[in-house]
Formats: structure tokens, sequence, C-alpha cells
């Protein structure tokens, strides 16, 4: 059996859909996955323990009727049996009819209903790896959501080992820091950045109270300049650079403790079940987080990053 779907988004939307992959090969065991991907996403799969092949696809971009024409030669090709669809859009429900697959799963209110043939309510009122795994109805699947979870390659776990050697953390604990947010966000004005001043307090205090456990900032592609200003601040801090996906969850799976905003890697500290203490300005922790004591959100009042004050973050850290 062939199984195509259909995921636009960033990586932490891809991460989100791990539980419904997950649950669909646990369904169909011999059965092949493929994800259709947008570029920027991509680098999810590298640590995806039940999708077979990713078929790259600029979901947002400016796509020509070349283009579409491209990608339902490929989806025609490979004889797919089932399809999901996470987006609503009518166009991509009209594209999976036209590629005859006979069992095609989307929700419900996009205005393509009509070219589904297992249509399931969207209910957005949940935490969001729940909501996406919801498709799974469409297939008579009725099994609870399962936890995030993730296959990190061995040899990112061997840099991961190398690399808190050369920090000289060596096997001890660490408290990890991700403070930076995507492009994308900056572009669309979405507030995901806590101020430079304000994790100097939180990094200053965790000097004081716990001289002995090291510090450590994340800096990722579109991170320098955050980073930087991080380091000017807060001089001993350390600095590490993962190259992709898999050593970046070998690192967050290695901390004691999981600072960040919402972010993909907050996604992954989820995955690996490190303990998380994640800020939220415009987004709301209860469709991003699981209900769990090992993952806390703490959510603007104002629905600005800068009005979390670190004392608030601090109360939280030191309560357990």
């Amino acid at each position: 059996m062939k199984i195509v779907a259909l995921v636009p988004g960033g990586i932490g939307d891809q991460i989100l859909f791990f539980p419904t992959l997950d649950t669909l090969k646990q369904t169909y065991p011999h059965c092949e996955i493929d994800v259709v991907v947008e570029p920027r996403a991509l680098p999810a799969y590298r640590i995806s323990k039940s999708v077979h092949s990713t078929i790259p696809f600029d979901f947002k971009g400016r796509n020509s009727l070349a283009d579409w024409s491209n990608l339902l030669g490929i989806l025609r090709d490979r004889e797919y049996e089932i399809a999901l669809s996470l987006g609503q859009r009518w166009t991509v429900g009209f594209l999976l009819w036209l590629t005859g697959i006979p069992t095609r799963v989307g929700f419900s209110g996009g205005g393509g209903d009509m070219f589904l043939t297992n249509p399931v309510p969207l209910k957005k009122d949940q935490y969001a790896a729940c909501m996406y795994h919801d498709l799974v109805k469409g297939l008579n699947i009725h099994t609870p959501c399962p936890d995030l979870a993730v296959s990190v390659p061995a040899k990112d776990l061997d840099w991961a080992d190398a690399e808190r050697q050369r920090l000289g953390i060596g096997s001890g604990g660490y408290v990890l820091i991700h403070g930076g947010s995507s492009q994308l966000a900056k572009a669309k004005g979405i507030d995901k950045i806590y101020p430079v001043n304000s994790w100097k307090g939180i990094i200053q205090d965790f000097a004081e109270k716990q001289p002995d456990l090291p510090v450590v900032v994340i800096r990722g592609p579109e991170d320098t300049e955050f980073v930087e200003a991080l380091l000017q601040a807060c001089p001993s801090l350390k600095v590490t650079s993962p190259g992709d996906v898999g050593k970046l969850t070998a690192m967050i799976a290695g901390a004691s403790l999981m600072i960040c905003t919402d972010s993909a890697p907050m996604h992954l500290a989820v995955a690996v079940k490190t303990f998380t203490m994640a800020l939220f300005g415009p987004t709301d922790p209860e469709k991003l987080l699981p209900a769990s004591n090992r993952f806390v959100g703490i959510k603007s009042l104002t629905g600005k990053m800068s009005d979390i004050a670190p004392a608030t973050v601090l109360e939280k850290i030191w309560a357990g």
C-alpha cells in the first residue's frame, strides 16, 4: 500500500504531524508513506521514523500551472491508494481528485469537500498534534494520538557527544536556550523573540544560584544577530551551532532544561521529553504544548514577548 500526505507549513508543523504518520505506519505496517512538503521544512524528515520519501512543493509560492501539473504527474505516477491533506484549500482537494487516488482524506469546511471521499471535521480547540491526528478518523482509525516521537541518526548522537566535550560539559547537565525566530515569522510580524536584556536576567540568576550548571545557547542559521547580542550581554555563555535538525535534536535530548520561545526546537524538546519552559507572545500554549508537567508554557498577558518578566520565568523554574 502507498500513502501520500500533503503537509504545508514549516518544520514545527511537520513535527506536530509525526504522530499522524506514526499511527498510519502502525496501522499499515507494510505501507510506504510519502510526504509532499515545502522545501523549507524538508529537514524535519531527517528524524522521522515513518516516512519513506519526501516530495518538495512550495504550497505558499506563486505556483504556475506547470508547477501544479508537475506535482499532479508525480502523484499519478506513484499510484497511491490513500491521500491525506492537512490544508483546506480547494485547489489541493481538486488536485487530489485529478490524481484519481481512491481514498482522499482532508478537513471539511475549506471549500474542497466535494473533492474528498472522507472529509473530517476540523476541531481547532485542542493541541495541534491531536487536531492533525483527527485525520486518521477518515480512515476509520480511532486510536488516541500518540506522543511526539523522533528517530535521531546515530551519527547525530555521536556529534552531540563530541560537541558536549568541546563545550566542556561532558556527561553533566546543562541548560539550553533557544531565543531566535525564523525570518518568516519576522516578515509576518509575528512576535516570537524574547529580548536580550530579559534573557540576561535569567542567565545571571542561573549563574548565581547554579554556578556549576552550564548555560548553552543555540545558534541557528537565522539566529546570528540575536546570539551575538546575547554574548555581548553574557560573555560566559557557551554556544552550539548544530548543522541540521538531527544534531539539534540530539543536543536538546541531552539538556536538563530547555528554555525557548514558540518554535520548532520547542516541539523537538517535547519529542525527546526534555523539561521545557516555553515563552509565548501572541500564540496559545494550550494548542502548541501537550498537557504535561514536563512542558510549561508562559503566556504574555499582553501578547507581547517583551512583557514577560524574567522574574516570572525564574519563579516557574525554581518552583520545579
